[in-house]
């Protein structure tokens, strides 16, 4: 089942990061993938490794994966 709830202005999708385990961790998530183009808000929990990312459009898996490798995480999927 995938975790994503569209309205007409936006796309909330929640995926699964492993590797992170305190506050830095979600800030370093966070930050790399909100450059991503249309992406309005995100918010990591270490505690669960779920990162909840709200956006304009659906994001390319791939660029996710992408920006997480980017902070030093794997992202393991969507929840």
């Amino acid at each position: 089942m995938t975790a994503q709830t569209e309205t007409p202005e936006t796309v909330t999708t929640v995926y699964k990061v492993s590797g992170m385990s305190c506050g830095h961790c979600e800030g370093s998530v966070s930050s790399e993938i909100s450059e991503l183009p249309g992406v309005s808000s995100v918010k990591a929990v270490a505690s669960t490794g779920e990162v909840t990312v709200t956006s304009t459009a659906p994001l390319d898996e791939e660029a996710v994966r992408a920006a997480v490798d980017e902070a030093g995480f794997e992202l393991v999927g969507r929840a």
